[in-house]
């Protein structure tokens, strides 16, 4: 793994973020499910039976297909966060599937040329730090024909879930900083132009980015609990007194009251589907 004091992301992911999505590995699951079960029947569709999950987190997505292909598929997840891969070990081994797991920044890492026939993600490549260099980085592990499968954000006026704590938390946390557009971040590839240009130069072919809208749901009681614990305004929470960090929790609950209905919280979601060819 590229040593974290040149790394922002793998100190980032090493520490409280990547903690705090281990301990919110339940909610974050049952909301992201449905990207999950898109990417699982996409490998299918493709007949990759070589696949490489690329920032896979606890695995949700890498075990979930591993399971669907059984026997016949080999599954690799690559992550920069040891906590996480940690809860990824412990869910493939519940599950009772294998898959190999490594710890490392996928746009270095040297993959065997032509090893993989599909490379998914999701939500996991929206943070390299040079994402021409990592995508030209998978282009090479991708076998001949193989597929690329990558569900990103699209941008934060398409999300408002997202975007409303930040904008809540902001007059509450003056120190409050947000990626800027192009930087490592839920958004960084949001710009379809961007992306596809990052492709095209990176060796990939066939490049295509299809809208997906899904409403993702959590429990209402989750929620004052997700605020404090996840995102930009999770993470400063962590930094702060007690008494501030009450405050925000209240003001950006009280922000998401839209979003809840009943014992439920439901909000639209606005994606990309990123395809491309190696060929």
């Amino acid at each position: 793994m590229t040593n974290r004091t040149e790394n922002p992301q793998a100190t980032l992911w090493n520490g409280p973020a990547g903690a705090a999505w281990v301990a919110a590995q339940d909610v974050v699951d049952g909301a992201l499910r449905p990207f999950r079960d898109l990417l699982v029947d996409e490998v299918v569709a493709t007949s990759g039976h070589r696949v490489l999950d690329v920032g896979c987190g606890t695995a949700a997505t890498t075990v979930a297909i591993a399971a669907r292909l059984g026997d016949s598929g080999h599954c690799t997840g690559v992550d920069i966060s040891e906590p996480m891969l940690a809860g990824a070990r412990a869910r493939a081994e519940k599950a009772g599937v294998a898959v190999e797991f490594l710890c490392a920044d996928a746009q270095s890492h040297p993959f065997p040329p032509e090893s993989f026939d599909t490379v998914v993600s999701r939500f996991g490549v929206m943070f390299f730090a040079q994402p021409r260099i990592a995508f030209a980085n998978l282009r090479r592990a991708a076998a001949e024909g193989g597929a690329l499968r990558c569900i990103v954000w699209r941008g934060p006026e398409e999300n408002p879930f997202m975007t409303t704590p930040e904008r809540t938390a902001a007059t509450l946390l003056p120190n409050l900083r947000l990626p800027d557009p192009g930087e490592p971040g839920r958004f960084a590839l949001a710009d379809r132009d961007r992306v596809t240009a990052i492709l095209d130069g990176s060796g990939w072919n066939e490049v295509a980015l299809r809208p997906i809208d899904v409403e993702c749901t959590m429990p209402e009681a989750d929620l004052n609990w997700y605020i404090s614990r996840m995102g930009v305004v999770g993470n400063a929470v962590q930094a702060v007194d007690e008494p501030t960090r009450e405050r925000v929790v209240s003001a950006v609950r009280a922000a998401l009251e839209p979003f809840v209905h009943g014992d439920r919280v439901r909000y639209p979601t606005a994606c990309w589907m990123i395809e491309a060819r190696a060929a």
